[in-house]
Protein backbone atom coordinates (compact mmCIF):
# COMPACT_ATOMS: atom_id res chain seq x y z
CA UNK A 1 0.00 0.00 0.00
CA UNK A 2 3.04 2.53 0.98
CA UNK A 3 4.40 1.74 -2.86
CA UNK A 4 1.25 2.78 -4.48
CA UNK A 5 0.68 5.72 -2.24
CA UNK A 6 4.30 6.67 -3.48
CA UNK A 7 3.19 6.44 -6.85
CA UNK A 8 0.25 8.58 -6.52
CA UNK A 9 1.75 11.60 -4.86
CA UNK A 10 4.70 11.32 -7.52
CA UNK A 11 1.90 11.50 -10.48
CA UNK A 12 0.12 14.33 -9.10
CA UNK A 13 3.95 16.04 -8.91
CA UNK A 14 4.30 15.52 -12.45
CA UNK A 15 0.82 17.40 -13.28
CA UNK A 16 2.25 20.63 -12.47
CA UNK A 17 5.46 20.28 -14.78
CA UNK A 18 4.99 23.22 -17.01
CA UNK A 19 4.26 22.15 -20.51
CA UNK A 20 8.30 22.50 -21.52
CA UNK A 21 9.08 19.51 -19.30
CA UNK A 22 6.52 17.77 -21.65
CA UNK A 23 9.23 14.70 -22.55
CA UNK A 24 10.07 14.41 -19.06
CA UNK A 25 6.63 14.18 -17.90
CA UNK A 26 6.24 11.26 -20.30
CA UNK A 27 8.91 9.64 -19.13
CA UNK A 28 8.17 9.43 -15.52
CA UNK A 29 4.39 8.49 -16.58
CA UNK A 30 6.03 5.71 -18.60
CA UNK A 31 8.31 4.71 -15.15
CA UNK A 32 5.69 4.83 -12.72
CA UNK A 33 3.13 2.93 -15.24
CA UNK A 34 6.18 -0.38 -15.67
CA UNK A 35 6.82 -0.08 -11.99
CA UNK A 36 3.21 -0.26 -10.89
CA UNK A 37 2.56 -3.42 -13.11
CA UNK A 38 5.78 -4.90 -11.94
CA UNK A 39 4.02 -4.27 -8.37
CA UNK A 40 1.33 -6.21 -9.03
CA UNK A 41 2.10 -8.79 -11.29
CA UNK A 42 4.41 -9.77 -8.12
CA UNK A 43 1.36 -9.99 -5.73
CA UNK A 44 -0.67 -12.12 -7.71
CA UNK A 45 2.26 -14.61 -8.37
CA UNK A 46 2.93 -14.70 -4.63
CA UNK A 47 -0.94 -15.45 -4.21
CA UNK A 48 -1.05 -17.99 -7.01
CA UNK A 49 2.29 -19.95 -4.73
CA UNK A 50 0.31 -19.44 -1.87
CA UNK A 51 -2.86 -21.27 -3.44
CA UNK A 52 -0.89 -24.24 -4.57
CA UNK A 53 0.74 -24.56 -1.75
CA UNK A 54 -2.33 -26.23 0.09
CA UNK A 55 -2.60 -29.03 -3.03
CA UNK A 56 -1.25 -32.47 -1.26
CA UNK A 57 1.09 -34.73 -3.36
CA UNK A 58 0.25 -38.17 -3.36
CA UNK A 59 1.03 -41.71 -5.01
CA UNK A 60 -1.74 -42.88 -7.37
CA UNK A 61 -1.69 -45.11 -10.04
CA UNK A 62 -3.26 -45.05 -13.40
CA UNK A 63 -5.24 -47.53 -14.49
CA UNK A 64 -4.73 -49.81 -17.41
CA UNK A 65 -6.26 -53.36 -18.30
CA UNK A 66 -3.74 -56.18 -18.04
CA UNK A 67 -3.83 -60.17 -17.59
CA UNK A 68 -5.25 -61.78 -14.29
CA UNK A 69 -4.57 -65.33 -12.88
CA UNK A 70 -6.74 -66.44 -10.56
CA UNK A 71 -6.02 -69.76 -8.41
CA UNK A 72 -8.88 -71.45 -6.90
CA UNK A 73 -8.50 -74.08 -3.87
CA UNK A 74 -11.10 -77.25 -3.54
CA UNK A 75 -10.46 -79.93 -0.82
CA UNK A 76 -9.64 -83.36 -2.37
CA UNK A 77 -9.51 -86.84 -1.08
CA UNK A 78 -7.26 -89.00 -2.16
CA UNK A 79 -7.31 -92.58 -3.19
CA UNK A 80 -5.38 -95.29 -5.03
CA UNK A 81 -6.19 -95.67 -9.09
CA UNK A 82 -7.02 -99.25 -8.09
CA UNK A 83 -9.01 -99.94 -4.45
CA UNK A 84 -10.11 -102.84 -3.95
CA UNK A 85 -12.09 -104.18 -1.33
CA UNK A 86 -10.93 -107.71 -0.51
CA UNK A 87 -13.68 -110.11 0.95
CA UNK A 88 -14.14 -113.68 1.65
CA UNK A 89 -15.80 -115.95 -1.12
CA UNK A 90 -16.68 -118.75 1.36
CA UNK A 91 -17.43 -118.52 5.27
CA UNK A 92 -14.69 -120.01 7.59
CA UNK A 93 -12.33 -119.33 10.29
CA UNK A 94 -9.22 -117.79 9.23
CA UNK A 95 -6.46 -119.87 9.55
CA UNK A 96 -3.66 -118.18 8.48
CA UNK A 97 -2.79 -114.23 7.80
CA UNK A 98 0.39 -114.02 5.45
CA UNK A 99 1.09 -110.12 5.31
CA UNK A 100 1.05 -107.38 7.68
CA UNK A 101 -0.94 -103.80 7.78
CA UNK A 102 0.80 -101.97 5.11
CA UNK A 103 3.07 -104.26 2.71
CA UNK A 104 3.27 -103.95 -0.55
CA UNK A 105 2.42 -106.95 -2.39
CA UNK A 106 2.13 -108.41 -5.86
CA UNK A 107 -0.59 -109.60 -7.99
CA UNK A 108 -1.64 -113.48 -6.92
CA UNK A 109 0.16 -113.36 -3.76
CA UNK A 110 -1.53 -115.43 -0.75
CA UNK A 111 -2.69 -113.10 1.71
CA UNK A 112 -5.15 -115.03 3.72
CA UNK A 113 -5.98 -119.00 4.32
CA UNK A 114 -9.43 -120.08 5.65
CA UNK A 115 -9.43 -123.56 7.16
CA UNK A 116 -10.10 -125.93 3.96
CA UNK A 117 -11.49 -128.92 5.77
CA UNK A 118 -14.90 -128.77 5.16
CA UNK A 119 -14.31 -127.55 1.58
CA UNK A 120 -11.87 -130.71 0.84
CA UNK A 121 -14.84 -133.15 1.76
CA UNK A 122 -16.86 -131.78 -0.27
CA UNK A 123 -14.46 -131.89 -3.28
CA UNK A 124 -13.81 -135.31 -2.17
CA UNK A 125 -17.75 -136.48 -2.12
CA UNK A 126 -17.78 -134.63 -6.14
CA UNK A 127 -15.40 -136.45 -7.71
CA UNK A 128 -16.57 -139.71 -6.05
CA UNK A 129 -19.91 -139.16 -7.59
CA UNK A 130 -18.13 -137.97 -11.09
CA UNK A 131 -16.03 -141.46 -10.85
CA UNK A 132 -19.34 -143.31 -10.30
CA UNK A 133 -21.22 -141.44 -13.54
CA UNK A 134 -18.06 -142.21 -15.38
CA UNK A 135 -18.25 -146.02 -14.60
CA UNK A 136 -22.36 -145.99 -15.66
CA UNK A 137 -21.35 -144.52 -18.35
CA UNK A 138 -18.85 -146.78 -19.47
CA UNK A 139 -21.37 -149.43 -18.81
CA UNK A 140 -23.90 -147.81 -20.98
CA UNK A 141 -21.63 -147.80 -23.64
CA UNK A 142 -20.51 -151.71 -23.32
CA UNK A 143 -24.68 -152.87 -23.35
CA UNK A 144 -24.90 -150.77 -27.02
CA UNK A 145 -21.86 -152.56 -28.15
CA UNK A 146 -23.35 -155.80 -26.49
CA UNK A 147 -26.42 -155.35 -28.49
CA UNK A 148 -25.58 -154.31 -31.45
CA UNK A 149 -24.36 -157.79 -33.02
CA UNK A 150 -27.92 -159.23 -31.68
CA UNK A 151 -30.11 -156.79 -33.94
CA UNK A 152 -27.99 -157.76 -36.54
CA UNK A 153 -28.66 -161.45 -36.74
CA UNK A 154 -32.39 -160.37 -36.20
CA UNK A 155 -31.74 -162.04 -32.45
CA UNK A 156 -34.11 -159.08 -30.48
CA UNK A 157 -35.76 -156.34 -31.69
CA UNK A 158 -34.39 -152.88 -32.27
CA UNK A 159 -36.20 -151.03 -29.71
CA UNK A 160 -34.03 -152.69 -26.88
CA UNK A 161 -30.49 -150.99 -29.06
CA UNK A 162 -32.87 -148.16 -28.72
CA UNK A 163 -33.13 -148.46 -25.29
CA UNK A 164 -29.56 -148.72 -24.26
CA UNK A 165 -28.72 -145.87 -26.23
CA UNK A 166 -31.13 -143.55 -24.64
CA UNK A 167 -29.67 -145.17 -20.95
CA UNK A 168 -26.42 -144.08 -22.55
CA UNK A 169 -27.39 -140.57 -22.96
CA UNK A 170 -28.80 -140.59 -19.16
CA UNK A 171 -25.71 -141.79 -18.09
CA UNK A 172 -23.35 -139.04 -19.86
CA UNK A 173 -25.37 -135.91 -18.77
CA UNK A 174 -25.02 -137.56 -15.19
CA UNK A 175 -21.16 -137.71 -15.63
CA UNK A 176 -21.48 -133.97 -16.94
CA UNK A 177 -23.31 -132.90 -13.66
CA UNK A 178 -20.94 -135.06 -11.04
CA UNK A 179 -18.01 -132.96 -13.00
CA UNK A 180 -19.89 -129.47 -12.50
CA UNK A 181 -19.92 -130.33 -8.73
CA UNK A 182 -16.25 -131.22 -8.74
CA UNK A 183 -15.22 -127.94 -10.32
CA UNK A 184 -17.83 -126.23 -7.86
CA UNK A 185 -15.73 -127.88 -5.06
CA UNK A 186 -12.29 -127.10 -6.65
CA UNK A 187 -13.54 -123.20 -6.50
CA UNK A 188 -14.43 -123.55 -3.17
CA UNK A 189 -11.14 -125.16 -2.23
CA UNK A 190 -9.52 -122.34 -3.73
CA UNK A 191 -11.81 -119.59 -2.36
CA UNK A 192 -9.75 -120.66 0.19
CA UNK A 193 -6.64 -119.17 -0.13
CA UNK A 194 -7.21 -115.62 -0.60
CA UNK A 195 -4.69 -113.94 -2.86
CA UNK A 196 -3.78 -110.40 -4.41
CA UNK A 197 -6.05 -109.42 -6.98
CA UNK A 198 -3.63 -106.63 -7.75
CA UNK A 199 -0.48 -105.26 -6.76
CA UNK A 200 -0.50 -102.46 -4.38
CA UNK A 201 -0.52 -101.85 -0.36
CA UNK A 202 -2.09 -103.48 1.96
CA UNK A 203 -4.98 -101.54 4.58
CA UNK A 204 -5.74 -102.33 7.68
CA UNK A 205 -6.65 -105.63 8.73
CA UNK A 206 -9.64 -106.06 11.37
CA UNK A 207 -9.87 -109.69 11.96
CA UNK A 208 -7.21 -112.04 13.17
CA UNK A 209 -6.45 -115.46 13.29
CA UNK A 210 -9.04 -117.80 14.89
CA UNK A 211 -12.19 -115.54 13.54
CA UNK A 212 -15.18 -116.77 11.53
CA UNK A 213 -15.34 -114.81 8.07
CA UNK A 214 -17.57 -114.63 5.67
CA UNK A 215 -18.76 -113.16 2.22
CA UNK A 216 -21.39 -111.18 4.43
CA UNK A 217 -19.84 -109.52 6.69
CA UNK A 218 -19.92 -105.57 7.05
CA UNK A 219 -16.28 -105.20 7.21
CA UNK A 220 -13.67 -106.33 4.02
CA UNK A 221 -10.69 -108.64 5.55
CA UNK A 222 -8.56 -105.55 4.14
CA UNK A 223 -8.09 -102.85 1.20
CA UNK A 224 -6.01 -103.48 -1.26
CA UNK A 225 -4.67 -100.06 -2.93
CA UNK A 226 -2.66 -99.51 -6.15
CA UNK A 227 -1.17 -96.34 -5.44
CA UNK A 228 1.05 -95.61 -8.91
CA UNK A 229 -1.42 -93.05 -9.71
CA UNK A 230 -3.64 -91.31 -7.41
CA UNK A 231 -6.99 -89.86 -8.00
CA UNK A 232 -7.93 -86.74 -6.21
CA UNK A 233 -11.77 -86.23 -5.90
CA UNK A 234 -13.02 -82.74 -5.23
CA UNK A 235 -16.12 -80.72 -5.29
CA UNK A 236 -16.67 -77.83 -7.39
CA UNK A 237 -19.34 -75.03 -7.47
CA UNK A 238 -21.56 -74.63 -9.79
CA UNK A 239 -20.58 -70.97 -10.75
CA UNK A 240 -17.19 -72.08 -10.76
CA UNK A 241 -17.67 -75.04 -13.44
CA UNK A 242 -19.99 -72.56 -14.89
CA UNK A 243 -17.28 -70.06 -15.23
CA UNK A 244 -14.24 -72.52 -16.41
CA UNK A 245 -17.28 -74.15 -19.35
CA UNK A 246 -17.51 -70.57 -21.06
CA UNK A 247 -14.18 -69.36 -20.74
CA UNK A 248 -13.07 -72.54 -22.62
CA UNK A 249 -15.60 -72.36 -25.52
CA UNK A 250 -14.79 -68.64 -25.89
CA UNK A 251 -11.31 -69.34 -25.91
CA UNK A 252 -11.57 -72.04 -28.11
CA UNK A 253 -15.16 -71.29 -30.11
CA UNK A 254 -16.40 -74.52 -30.10
CA UNK A 255 -19.01 -76.06 -27.96
CA UNK A 256 -16.93 -79.60 -29.03
CA UNK A 257 -14.95 -79.14 -26.57
CA UNK A 258 -17.15 -79.19 -23.96
CA UNK A 259 -16.53 -83.64 -24.56
CA UNK A 260 -13.27 -83.54 -24.36
CA UNK A 261 -12.71 -83.03 -20.74
CA UNK A 262 -9.01 -83.12 -20.77
CA UNK A 263 -9.24 -79.51 -22.89
CA UNK A 264 -11.99 -78.38 -20.51
CA UNK A 265 -10.64 -77.26 -17.50
CA UNK A 266 -6.56 -76.33 -16.99
CA UNK A 267 -4.21 -78.65 -15.68
CA UNK A 268 -4.24 -79.01 -11.33
CA UNK A 269 -1.53 -78.71 -8.66
CA UNK A 270 -1.73 -80.41 -5.56
CA UNK A 271 -1.14 -78.88 -2.10
CA UNK A 272 -0.48 -82.06 0.43
CA UNK A 273 -0.88 -82.12 3.70
CA UNK A 274 2.31 -80.67 5.24
CA UNK A 275 1.51 -77.29 2.99
CA UNK A 276 4.04 -77.90 0.43
CA UNK A 277 3.35 -78.15 -3.41
CA UNK A 278 3.27 -81.79 -5.01
CA UNK A 279 6.11 -81.80 -7.79
CA UNK A 280 4.20 -83.19 -10.64
CA UNK A 281 0.75 -82.03 -12.08
CA UNK A 282 -2.60 -83.23 -12.17
CA UNK A 283 -5.16 -83.66 -15.45
CA UNK A 284 -8.77 -83.22 -14.77
CA UNK A 285 -10.18 -86.68 -16.58
CA UNK A 286 -13.55 -87.26 -15.31
CA UNK A 287 -16.66 -84.99 -14.70
CA UNK A 288 -19.83 -85.93 -12.91
CA UNK A 289 -22.85 -86.16 -15.33
CA UNK A 290 -25.10 -84.70 -12.35
CA UNK A 291 -25.10 -81.64 -9.94
CA UNK A 292 -25.49 -82.62 -6.55
CA UNK A 293 -29.17 -80.55 -5.81
CA UNK A 294 -28.47 -80.35 -1.88
CA UNK A 295 -25.00 -78.58 -2.30
CA UNK A 296 -25.21 -77.69 -5.97
CA UNK A 297 -21.62 -78.35 -6.40
CA UNK A 298 -20.48 -81.06 -8.93
CA UNK A 299 -18.11 -83.76 -8.24
CA UNK A 300 -14.38 -83.90 -10.37
CA UNK A 301 -11.84 -86.29 -10.33
CA UNK A 302 -8.08 -85.10 -11.05
CA UNK A 303 -4.82 -88.18 -11.62
CA UNK A 304 -1.69 -87.59 -10.42
CA UNK A 305 1.22 -89.71 -10.86
CA UNK A 306 2.63 -91.14 -7.40
CA UNK A 307 6.40 -92.04 -9.06
CA UNK A 308 7.90 -91.63 -5.15
CA UNK A 309 4.57 -93.43 -3.48
CA UNK A 310 3.97 -89.85 -1.19
CA UNK A 311 0.26 -90.44 -1.02
CA UNK A 312 -1.54 -93.48 0.12
CA UNK A 313 -5.68 -94.34 0.12
CA UNK A 314 -7.39 -91.96 2.66
CA UNK A 315 -5.04 -88.93 2.39
CA UNK A 316 -6.35 -85.35 2.10
CA UNK A 317 -4.92 -82.52 -0.21
CA UNK A 318 -5.90 -79.26 -1.64
CA UNK A 319 -6.27 -79.22 -5.47
CA UNK A 320 -5.67 -75.32 -6.97
CA UNK A 321 -7.21 -74.47 -10.45
CA UNK A 322 -5.57 -71.90 -12.62
CA UNK A 323 -8.46 -68.96 -14.05
CA UNK A 324 -6.44 -66.94 -16.88
CA UNK A 325 -8.61 -63.92 -17.59
CA UNK A 326 -7.81 -61.39 -20.45
CA UNK A 327 -8.06 -57.83 -20.46
CA UNK A 328 -9.36 -56.95 -17.18
CA UNK A 329 -8.12 -54.42 -14.19
CA UNK A 330 -6.76 -55.01 -11.37
CA UNK A 331 -5.94 -52.49 -8.71
CA UNK A 332 -4.19 -53.48 -5.29
CA UNK A 333 -6.21 -54.47 -1.97
CA UNK A 334 -4.63 -51.82 -0.34
CA UNK A 335 -6.08 -48.84 -2.01
CA UNK A 336 -9.70 -49.46 -1.47
CA UNK A 337 -11.51 -48.49 1.45
CA UNK A 338 -14.87 -50.82 2.51
CA UNK A 339 -17.71 -48.78 3.74
CA UNK A 340 -21.19 -50.37 4.77
CA UNK A 341 -20.13 -53.42 2.61
CA UNK A 342 -19.50 -51.96 -0.12
CA UNK A 343 -15.44 -50.87 -1.87
CA UNK A 344 -14.57 -47.39 -2.24
CA UNK A 345 -11.79 -45.79 -4.25
CA UNK A 346 -10.33 -42.29 -4.66
CA UNK A 347 -10.37 -41.18 -7.66
CA UNK A 348 -8.94 -37.80 -9.22
CA UNK A 349 -11.42 -36.36 -11.71
CA UNK A 350 -9.96 -34.06 -14.84
CA UNK A 351 -9.31 -31.28 -12.35
CA UNK A 352 -7.12 -33.66 -9.98
CA UNK A 353 -10.07 -33.36 -7.42
CA UNK A 354 -10.97 -36.32 -5.01
CA UNK A 355 -13.70 -38.37 -6.18
CA UNK A 356 -14.91 -41.10 -3.53
CA UNK A 357 -15.70 -43.94 -6.08
CA UNK A 358 -17.88 -47.44 -5.92
CA UNK A 359 -16.73 -50.09 -7.33
CA UNK A 360 -17.57 -54.01 -8.28
CA UNK A 361 -15.01 -56.76 -7.39
CA UNK A 362 -15.36 -59.73 -9.78
CA UNK A 363 -12.39 -61.75 -8.02
CA UNK A 364 -8.80 -61.56 -6.38
CA UNK A 365 -5.58 -62.66 -8.56
CA UNK A 366 -2.95 -62.57 -5.66
CA UNK A 367 -3.39 -59.98 -3.29
CA UNK A 368 -5.05 -57.63 -6.24
CA UNK A 369 -8.55 -57.03 -6.57
CA UNK A 370 -10.19 -57.68 -10.25
CA UNK A 371 -12.26 -54.54 -11.05
CA UNK A 372 -15.55 -55.04 -13.04
CA UNK A 373 -17.54 -52.00 -12.90
CA UNK A 374 -16.38 -48.24 -11.30
CA UNK A 375 -13.05 -47.58 -13.09
CA UNK A 376 -12.10 -47.28 -17.00
CA UNK A 377 -8.55 -47.55 -18.71
CA UNK A 378 -6.63 -44.09 -18.03
CA UNK A 379 -8.42 -43.40 -14.48
CA UNK A 380 -6.12 -42.42 -11.78
CA UNK A 381 -6.28 -43.14 -8.51
CA UNK A 382 -4.80 -42.79 -5.01
CA UNK A 383 -2.69 -45.20 -3.89
CA UNK A 384 -2.17 -44.00 0.12
CA UNK A 385 -2.54 -40.77 2.34
CA UNK A 386 -6.41 -41.84 2.76
CA UNK A 387 -6.60 -39.63 6.13
CA UNK A 388 -5.36 -36.44 4.69
CA UNK A 389 -8.24 -36.66 2.38
CA UNK A 390 -11.46 -35.37 2.15
CA UNK A 391 -14.12 -35.27 -0.94
CA UNK A 392 -13.41 -32.45 -3.52
CA UNK A 393 -9.64 -31.61 -2.20
CA UNK A 394 -7.34 -31.16 -5.14
CA UNK A 395 -4.61 -33.62 -4.83
CA UNK A 396 -0.93 -33.49 -7.30
CA UNK A 397 -0.75 -37.06 -8.57
CA UNK A 398 2.84 -38.96 -8.41
CA UNK A 399 2.38 -42.19 -11.06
Amino acid sequence: MKVISYLVKHMMNIQILNKKNKKLKATLYAALLIGSGFFFSCQNTIGADKDSSNDLTLPAIKIDTTTAIITKDYMGSIEGKINVELRPQVEGILQEIYVDEGDYVKAGQPLFKIDASAYNEIYNNALANENVEKAKLKNAKLEIDRLKPLIDNEVIAPVQLEKAKSDYEVAKASLAKASAAVGSAQINVDFTVIKASVSGYIGRIPKRVGNLVSKSDKEPLTYLSDVSEVYVYFAMSESDFLHFSKAQNLENDSLATQTSLGTLLPNASLILADGIEYKEKGKIDAISGQINKSTGAISLRASFPNSEDLMRSGNTGTIKIQETRKNVILIPQEITTNIQDKTFVHLLNKENKVILKEIKIDGIANKDFIVSDGLKRGDVVIKTGFNKLSEGMRVIPQI
